[in-house]
């Protein structure tokens, strides 16, 4: 019965739609539903309040989700952060009801995670345009930013005729999909080259956000396909949008923002790790690549090789295991020599 609710049947619905399975209407009067929505809004309470200092997120995605209310006039704005552990795992980090996606309100709650205790990441992608890259910057100076490069397209192709939009669409492609840094900015001066004097607005919605477009080129290179867009979240806010167009929007903002909670705890079940998990805990140790691949210093790799094994030797006990396919792999990391080394 909760996953029904969950999934999109109103709970007016239960009686007519089960009885004929069942036989009876016990336990599934709107009165039980509403409890049960009740329990729910304890646990999302209970999880943004959540003890946040033993938990490394190396890479975080931000994304946002307008929603319909239907007793109220403003769409509610559901702010969603998720991370990825140094094991590799995805898992949901945080989530606010917001206003607009504004940099205050995204501020807000980057900073409820820091008080909780939230290190920050290497890597933070989102969209900058919704305000997230001066909010990280305002209260996570240190890490990274991406953006996604999903957002930026459609941003870029918005600003362009239709029938430019199919041929611009591949030149973008040819940036993000190039085969390391170089070829990337290569790529974004053809891009230039071929639209500045007709669109130079277009042109200029990239070349201003060179840097922030092109970070993940610095991860590796096992890694890019889920840094630079933020997918890994809008995949499955999508099943969020369609919960909410069967049920015509929440009922009121706290419905809201419990509705996409539950949708998004229990989608993480089925989220799986990033390709080659075993490398998250040495960008966490500060490793360097270039060309997607790992480089150090015969003097540094030690070093690197000990605070990949303390990444992973703290992670706390009772939390998601370390995946078992990968423990073999993390062994071979931390004893393998790098190229170039001894």
């Amino acid at each position: 019965m909760p996953l029904l609710y969950l999934y999109g049947l109103s709970s007016g619905d239960f009686v007519p739609a089960l009885e004929q399975f069942l036989g009876s209407v016990a336990g599934l009067s709107p009165a039980t539903v509403t409890r049960l929505t009740q329990q729910w809004q304890a646990d999302q309470a209970a999880f943004m309040d959540r003890d946040l200092s033993e938990v490394d997120y190396v890479y975080l995605w931000a994304d946002g989700i307008h929603l319909n209310v239907r007793l109220e006039e403003a769409e509610a704005c559901v702010l969603v952060l998720v991370g990825v552990r140094v094991d590799g795992s995805k898992e949901l980090v945080a989530l606010k009801d917001g206003y607009r996606e504004s940099g205050e309100s995204w501020a807000d709650l980057l900073r409820d995670c820091a008080r909780r205790g939230m290190r920050a990441p290497v890597l933070a992608v989102g969209d900058g345009a919704l305000g997230f890259g001066k909010a990280l910057a305002e209260v996570f100076p240190d890490p990274r930013e991406q953006r996604c490069w999903v957002h930026k397209t459609a941003n870029v192709l918005d600003s362009m005729p239709k029938a430019a939009q199919p041929g611009a669409k591949k030149a973008i492609q040819d940036i993000y999909n190039a085969e390391d840094r170089d070829h990337a900015e290569a790529a974004i001066k053809t891009f230039a080259q071929l639209y500045g004097a007709k669109f130079p607005k277009a042109v200029k919605k990239i070349t201003d956000d060179q840097e922030e477009l092109l970070a993940f080129f610095g991860f590796p290179a096992e890694h890019w396909i889920h840094l630079r867009t933020t997918n890994p979240i809008e995949s499955t806010l999508a099943t969020v949008r369609l919960r909410t167009k069967v049920t015509r929007g929440a009922g009121s903002r706290t419905a809201a923002l419990t509705m996409v909670f539950k949708l998004l705890e229990s989608a993480q079940q089925r989220w799986r790790a990033v390709n080659a998990p075993h490398l998250v805990a040495l960008v966490r140790a500060g490793a360097r690549f270039e060309r997607g691949r790992l480089v150090e210093r015969p003097s540094a790799v030690a070093g690197v090789r000990t605070l990949a094994a303390q990444a992973i030797s703290t992670r706390p006990l009772g939390l998601l295991p370390l995946h078992v396919a990968h423990a073999g792999e993390m062994a071979a990391v931390l004893s393998c020599s790098v190229p170039g080394s001894p």
